[in-house]
């Protein structure tokens, strides 16, 4: 290649990973994977080393990647928050450990989790919170304390054995469960999803709105020092368990070791836990453990020179677009979905992958028959990275998405700042088998026998139009049922009970069972405080007083609980036809939903300042369990620490966690005992309140049935 080949090329790559930054830090819509874009980093700082006379100080490799964004206060880093350098192989490794066993010598490294997150700065002053920092570029980050202080796992303030004046390191992240709910809720909504955890983590720190990034599952692991208050520490495992005393959530799992082949054996075992973790990792971290020698090493204008970035190989398995298919939700929202040649990927069988949005499908440029790699968004949710165009034959057929409801042949449209195409027939029957599972699911009215086979039963076979008309079925009629030419038989006796029970469920639960485009449980719990009775959302007070405020500025703005968007969905819903006639139904049907009174945190009982973790597959879902928990006077921890006192371990829980727990004195339990704990706490609210009049067997009976009436939940 010649000189002025190379120069274009070199101009090429600092232009091409300009844009990647711009699309990854900016725009938080990356178009290539990490592997692909370490791969074009690696070639430009290859070409630059070995031709010093196309230097330039503007090139990615000068600086670390990134920009301050519009809209928030900057903070200048001192020192600057580098990134690490990085390798893949384990020869790569032991270069590292060549290079720096020429200029030091007796010490240890330490191994810990990278994190796949948003790099944060938080600086306490008087022991208290004052700011929290992006990374930015790395010379000057965006201040979003505001946003930051609504994670509730970052301490406002610490003990007194902190320093008074401290600055720490480390990574905010959303969470693997929080990051598939909120996807849920953005295609619910005609909204992009996120293509990741990371980026939905990025994305919600942008958000100007504290009270909105306060509903985006976020959560923070710190792991480094920053510029004050961390002189004395002689070892990095040291800090880490200092910052652990003082209230820092630390990483999970981390490992000392004396020589490489230790290293190497600590990033092989961190690998098989890596799905274990409620963070999503990309690989590990490797640095020496003695502080004392950072100093002596130094740093290139990248990044530390006494640490180094292990990213693992992408998990991710080829196969064969065999056909795409077109789904309707619950709002009418048309989903493209890659019907797949069945392959193994990260311990299960995917034949299924969303393409979210025609406009993705475009972007990807996927066809029908394409060859594709596949990989877990968040290790979490079966996703197309790319398709393999060298692949192609000829014959894939490129994907339309239906000019009309491939379900009821009804009207689609693009509503405005919507990216999806809508279904606009309300008596689509899509949307109502979905309308009816939401209805009937553990978040909104917990009618568990009504399973998705019984409800599509009920909505083939003409039994119902609208969730409603479930109240109108009687035990004999449902009965009679036929499904897959079975009869409901007894099943239907469930079924009735728990529609009884649901007509006295709370405000909050009713409305999210309304399923209202933007109103998931927080958004309902938050509604629902500020009202009596459903009845009164139509033409609420309180809810155009959130849109009125909406348009005020300055100091004449207050912060409401309430967000506009949800407050215009709301009364849009209730004043239009389906809306009156949805409560002119419920009064017939004499359901009065009403905003169940503020239950009593519990000062007494097994579980009164009890950390608690959940893992494992439950029989609830883990945010049940965990409000439970809390008013029963515990709170729930997202790892096992030396302040946990029980592991709740459903099935499928691994090896590693329980041993660690019992390594570190936490009590391993199952949901058995729990409900047990849960039901003492039952116990001692009712006698409180009341003589008990009957004797109840089971206690696991007792925290299901204070559950039902309110009592814990």
């Amino acid at each position: 290649m010649g000189s002025e080949s190379i120069k274009e090329r070199i101009e090429f790559l600092r232009s091409e990973i300009e844009r990647h930054d711009r699309l990854y830090y900016v725009e938080a819509r990356p178009v290539i994977g990490d592997r692909d874009y370490d791969l074009l980093y690696e070639e430009l700082l290859k070409l630059e080393r070995e031709h010093p006379e196309f230097h330039s100080d503007s090139s990615p490799t000068q600086r670390v990647s990134g920009e301050p964004l519009s809209g928030f206060a900057q903070v200048r880093h001192n020192p600057p928050m580098q990134s690490l350098d990085k390798t893949h192989s384990k020869g790569e490794l032991a270069d590292f450990d060549a290079m720096v066993r020429k200029e030091v010598d007796d010490f240890t490294y330490n191994v810990e989790p990278k994190v796949d997150g948003v790099s944060m700065s938080l600086f306490y002053e008087d022991r208290r919170l004052v700011r929290a920092a992006t990374r930015g570029n790395g010379q000057v980050g965006d201040d979003v304390t505001l946003n930051v202080k609504t994670i509730r796992a970052v301490p406002l303030r610490l003990p007194s054995s902190a320093p008074e004046s401290l600055e720490v390191r480390g990574e905010v992240y959303m969470t693997r469960d929080g990051f598939v709910k909120l996807n849920e809720r953005e295609e619910e909504a005609g909204r992009e999803p996120f293509a990741n955890p990371r980026n939905a983590a990025a994305g919600s720190l942008k958000l100007l709105d504290s009270k909105e990034v306060a509903n985006r599952p976020l959560d923070i692991v710190i792991y480094n020092a920053g510029g004050t208050g961390c002189e004395g520490f002689s070892t990095h495992s040291e800090m880490i368990e200092t910052f652990r005393s003082w209230g820092f959530p630390v990483t999970p799992w981390s490992k000392t070791c004396a020589t490489m082949e230790d290293v190497y054996a600590a990033i092989d075992e961190l690998e098989t836990l890596r799905h274990t973790f409620r963070f999503e990792i990309d690989g590990a971290v490797v640095k020496l453990n003695e502080r004392s020698l950072y100093d002596v090493l130094g740093a290139t204008a990248h990044g530390p020179r006494w640490a180094r970035a292990y990213k693992y190989a992408p998990e991710r398995a080829e196969t064969v677009v065999e056909g795409i298919t077109v789904q309707v939700g619950r709002t009418g929202v048309l989903t493209p979905v890659a019907e797949l040649r069945p392959v193994e990927l990260a311990g299960s069988t995917i034949s299924r992958a969303t393409l979210h949005n025609a406009d993705q499908v475009e972007r990807q440029d996927i066809r029908i028959g394409d060859h594709v790699w596949l990989v877990k968004a968040g290790d979490v949710i079966p996703a197309i990275e790319s398709s393999i165009p060298e692949k192609r034959t000829g014959d894939e057929r490129v994907f339309v998405m239906p000019t009309a409801c491939p379900v009821c042949g009804g009207e689609v449209q693009r509503l405005d700042g919507e990216i999806a195409l809508r279904c606009v027939n309300p008596a689509c029957s899509a949307q109502l088998l979905r309308r009816v599972e939401h209805f009937a699911s553990r978040s909104a009215l917990d009618i568990r026998a009504l399973g998705g086979t019984a409800s599509n039963a009920l909505v083939e076979q003409g039994w119902i139009s609208d969730p409603l008309d479930l109240f109108s079925l009687t035990n004999e009629r449902l009965a009679s049922l036929e499904i897959s030419g079975r009869r409901f038989g007894k099943n239907s006796e469930s079924v009735i009970r728990a529609l009884e029970a649901s007509r006295n469920m709370p405000l909050e639960r009713w409305l999210f069972a309304t399923g209202i485009p933007g109103v998931g449980t927080t958004v309902a719990a938050d509604i629902a405080a500020e009202h009596s009775r459903m009845a009164d959302l139509a033409g609420s007070p309180v809810l155009k007083n959130v849109i009125e405020n909406d348009s005020l500025k300055g100091k004449e703005r207050k912060i409401l609980p309430i967000k506009v968007e949800a407050a215009k969905a709301v009364l849009k819903f209730f004043d239009g036809e389906y809306g009156r006639r949805y409560l002119a139904r419920l009064q017939e049907f004499g359901i009065d939903p009403r905003s169940a009174p503020k239950a009593k945190v519990a000062t007494e009982g097994p579980l009164v300042g009890a950390g608690c973790v959940l893992t494992g597959t439950l029989s609830r879902p883990r945010g049940e369990y965990a409000e439970m928990i809390r008013l029963a006077g515990g709170n729930v921890q997202g790892s096992v620490t030396s302040k946990t006192r029980y592991l709740i371990a459903g099935a499928n829980t691994g090896a590693a966690k329980t041993s660690k727990a019992r390594e570190l004195g936490t009590e391993v339990i199952d949901e058995a005992r729990l409900l047990e704990l849960l039901g003492e706490v039952a116990d001692t609210s009712s006698s409180a309140k009341e003589p008990v009049s009957s004797t109840v067997s089971n206690p696991s009976q007792t925290a299901s049935g204070a559950l039902e009436q309110g009592l814990l939940f």
